[in-house]
């Protein structure tokens, strides 16, 4: 900087005398005669302001006239000898006064101007024209004159870069103020010097000035820094010199040599290191200067020694510990563990963040006026000490709670849903929850601008503080249009349906909510983003939903071993999303050791572009078990409607006919061979469903529940007859850390009816991944004798289940998840009672990616207790999937 307040003097020395001893004009501007002055009386004093701003910009010194009405001049002053004399008055060197005559369109002005020390007569400037709205564009060309004629200012004709050679002119003249036509002034080209200069290209800057016809020729003459040949790096230990190039530099090789730059590097590269805790890193930097104007550029890094955090003191604090504090901070002093745990790390980002975590744990704790300072940052030798200052206040409890303003609802109605009042002491967060609460109250009745304010009365006396919600609500909105884009597949018509609101319609906060919610639940997008814009009135707004789509389209495929199966496959094809209507389409192929299947499944989600769902399937089963072989073709039907919030009831009806062949006499169960041969199977299920997750896959908050009735046989006809009954439930609770507890329970039961079998394949049997991890499939039944593991399998008529499940993303962008599981279980025979103490145990975990070509699980489970013949060491699991 030292440096380019010497070029800038020297550059001005270096400018014509004329130039440099030039010196601001003061000018006093009297009020303007304006005839005729009808309707145009704000031109008496308009006329100067004009002449004024454009004199100043010229560089001279605008004197304040004062009550120029005071010398009675009724008309043009003609009295020159009085103007000196006021001249001299107000201490101004110049007077500028006039006159406007009006013809019509057309005007004439004449500006005058007299020396106030000299005896000369004034000197006058004339102009006319068309228009009162081109007047002002004259008055300025008119004092443009003046400093050209009067104050033998010069105009500067033409400005030109010299000596460059890599940057060009243009790039140059674009940060230079000062244009052509415009006066010359030495403070400006001052200015624009140093601004040149501050581009960091050029490390000599000289500024000369020739006399041409036109006025004055600006010559910038510089001299460009050289170009930079390699980069190089001593003392660094810590960061390969590829690192720090990637992480910290922004100038190459190849580029200018800018000072500016190589500063704003040396910055990047000592916080990198202070990344990791070298505080006492410096770092400088080296210009080794080569033929053909090039340079090597050289950074030198005194690392210094890594330091760390040794205490972190807190100074005004007397209702919480020092401990207790500490737990509610990232940043931590240095453990014995530091090595793994990183604690004693300083990052000003994380102690920046731990000032607001701790003002915000006084706030919801009642210290409603506490205040927690920056933090005191000293670095002593290799140790680093941290000091926060509180000030904590009084603890305030919470008094009366009430609301004012524009109620809606009685007191009582909007006061018995706020929760502040259940609090003891004032709490900041439940205070913001319950405004949020009260803002979607009134923005579920189409006040979409109501104003929710807490008002806090304190008591100094007895430490409560009395809360009131003033509510302003302002005028009812409306949706004025709904805009939706990024939807190139998706029909608008499918996202407006599960929008929930409607055009014209008042706004509604909740059903808008509900709406993204439902448009996520699709599973369509990968993102959603909704936003509201004023619209055509105040009482408008405009809804937009921009989304970004997802394959929809899926081929997957899974693989797994079982002491049933041993190696089978899965392969399926399916378009949640067909042709953007929304449809599914599937198609489904299961090959194994054991059992083939191939199915085709159609479902519309609105017939008839109502909300009823409609679909079918078409199934081919070859199923060979240990003691039959089954082999079943047949298909469904199903509808579903919502009858209320969340819940949709289901009914279906499907017809199969099964063939039963190739038994095993010696290990079959007499329920099995009384299938033998060709059964017919006529069912019709019904499903109430209730389900709030905030998404299908993934899902990370809601429940779910069902409860199913399939009935087979009587007035359905077949051979088949039994009435079977299941209950399943889900949570998903977020806990903490962004973990997911999850909890699913499902309990079953099944009775023969009198007038047909109950076959063994709609038994209950537990095992594998989709039921009890660690167990193969099928493998927890009752058997035959009771208790004996190498008696026969019968199938339970009863079964109860659990799955306990923590969920933790390990990269949520990527949508990998971590999970620990726990299975319980058992499936009971006819004359077993279902007793939680009788249940068998799994354990495991797995890893389940979410990715973008599909869903892809793999889990390890194993056997609490293993009994005879049991796999004691566990079973892994996987399945994939494919989306195209």
């Amino acid at each position: 900087m030292l440096r380019c307040l010497c070029l800038v003097l020297v550059s001005i020395l270096c400018l014509p005398n004329i130039v440099c001893s030039a010196q601001k004009a003061r000018i006093a501007i009297l009020p303007f005669t304006v005839s005729p002055s009808d309707g145009m009386e704000y031109l008496i004093t308009k006329i100067p302001d004009i002449i004024a701003k454009q004199l100043r910009k010229n560089g001279a010194v605008v004197v304040d006239s004062g009550p120029a009405a005071d010398l009675s001049w009724g008309k043009e002053p003609q009295n020159h000898d009085e103007i000196r004399e006021f001249g001299k008055k107000i201490d101004a060197q110049y007077v500028v006064w006039g006159s406007l005559n009006l013809q019509q369109e057309e005007y004439n002005i004449d500006l005058k101007i007299v020396e106030v020390w000299s005896i000369d007569p004034p000197k006058v400037f004339s102009d006319k024209g068309v228009g009162i709205q081109n007047l002002s564009a004259v008055l300025m060309t008119m004092a443009q004159d003046i400093s050209l004629k009067v104050f033998k200012q010069k105009k500067v004709a033409k400005i030109i870069v010299e000596g460059n050679r890599r940057l060009e002119d243009d790039a140059i003249l674009r940060v230079i103020k000062t244009k052509p036509g415009d006066i010359y002034l030495p403070e400006n080209i001052s200015k624009d010097l140093k601004i040149v200069y501050e581009m960091g290209y050029f490390e000599d800057i000289r500024v000369e000035s020739e006399d041409s016809p036109e006025g004055l020729v600006i010559i910038f003459r510089v001299k460009e820094r050289p170009t930079i040949r390699k980069i190089r790096f001593k003392g660094n230990k810590v960061y390969e010199p590829e690192e720090i190039t990637e992480e910290a530099l922004t100038i190459n090789t190849g580029s200018i040599l800018n000072i500016f730059k190589i500063n704003s590097d040396i910055k990047r590269i000592e916080d990198l290191y202070k990344d990791k805790n070298y505080h006492n890193v410096k770092v400088t930097h080296n210009v080794h200067h080569l033929d053909n104007n090039q340079a090597d550029l050289e950074f030198v890094i005194k690392e210094g020694k890594k330091i760390k955090i040794k205490e972190i003191v807190f100074e005004g604090n007397t209702a919480y510990s020092v401990r207790k504090l500490g737990k509610n901070m990232k940043t931590k002093k240095k453990g014995f563990f530091s090595w793994l745990t990183s604690s004693g790390d300083l990052n000003i980002e994380d102690l920046n963040q731990d000032v607001m975590r701790l003002t915000s744990y006084y706030h919801i704790n009642g210290f409603i006026q506490a205040r927690v300072g920056e933090p005191l940052i000293e670095e002593k030798g290799e140790w680093i000490y941290v000091t926060i200052k509180i000030e904590e206040g009084s603890q305030f409890k919470v008094g009366k709670v009430d609301v004012e303003g524009d109620l809606i609802l009685s007191k009582e109605e909007l006061i018995k849903g706020l929760k502040i009042g259940g609090e003891k002491f004032c709490n900041r967060k439940v205070l913001q929850d319950d405004v949020i609460l009260l803002t979607d109250v009134y923005s579920d009745r189409g006040y979409f601008k109501a104003d929710v304010a807490p008002r806090i009365d304190k008591n100094f006396y007895d430490l409560t503080a009395d809360i009131t919600f003033i509510i302003r609500k302002g005028d009812p909105v409306y949706f004025e249009k709904i805009l939706i884009s990024g939807n190139t597949k998706t029909r608008d018509k499918v996202i407006r349906r599960e929008l929930n609101v409607d055009e014209q319609a008042l706004y509604s906060g909740s059903r808008l909510k509900r709406g993204v919610r439902n448009l996520y639940r699709l599973d369509y997008f990968e993102d959603i983003k909704v936003n509201t814009i004023g619209g055509s009135q105040e009482d408008k707004v405009i809804l937009k939903v921009d989304v970004t789509e997802k394959p929809t389209g899926m081929f997957t495929f899974g693989a797994g071993y079982s002491s049933v199966e041993n190696l089978f496959g899965t392969v399926s094809v399916s378009q949640r999303n067909l042709f953007g209507r929304g449809q599914t389409l599937g198609l489904k192929a299961e090959v194994g050791g054991s059992t083939n299947t191939y199915s085709i499944n159609f479902t519309e989600p609105w017939l008839f572009d109502m909300p009823l769902s409609a679909g079918f399937s078409v199934f081919k089963q070859e199923r060979d078990y240990d003691e039959y072989d089954k082999d079943t073709t047949g298909g469904s039907v199903r509808f579903s409607y919502p009858i209320f919030d969340y819940t949709r009831a289901y009914i279906s009806y499907s017809y199969s006919v099964s063939d039963i062949n190739d038994i095993d006499m010696l290990n079959a169960s007499q329920a099995v061979k009384d299938l033998e041969g060709e059964n017919l199977t006529s069912s019709l299920s019904t499903t109430l469903r209730y389900d709030s997750r905030d998404r299908l896959i993934n899902a990370t908050e809601g429940s779910e529940y069902s409860f199913t009735v399939k009935y087979a046989g009587g007035p359905l006809g077949g051979d088949i007859a039994f009435t079977k009954y299941t209950l399943e439930a889900a949570w998903y609770v977020p806990v903490a850390w962004k973990i997911v507890w999850f909890m699913h329970t499902e309990a079953g039961y099944v009775t023969e009816n009198s007038d047909g079998l109950l076959p063994d394949y709609e038994r209950f049997y537990l095992g594998g991944m989709n039921s009890m991890r660690g167990f193969d499939w099928r493998d927890i039944t009752p058997m035959d004798p009771p208790g004996d593991p190498n008696g026969i399998k019968v199938g339970g008529n009863k079964k109860l289940l659990f799955n306990f499940e923590l969920h933790r993303p390990l990269f949520k962008e990527s949508g990998l998840v971590l999970i620990v599981f726990y299975d319980v279980g058992n499936a009971y025979d006819d004359h077993e009672k279902v007793d939680i103490n009788n249940v068998r145990e799994s354990w495991g975990y797995g890893v389940r990616w979410y990715s973008p070509i599909g869903p892809i699980r793999l889990e390890y489970g194993r056997i609490v207790n293993p009994r005879e013949g049991e796999d004691s060491n566990g079973n892994w699991e996987f399945s994939m999937g494919n989306a195209f």
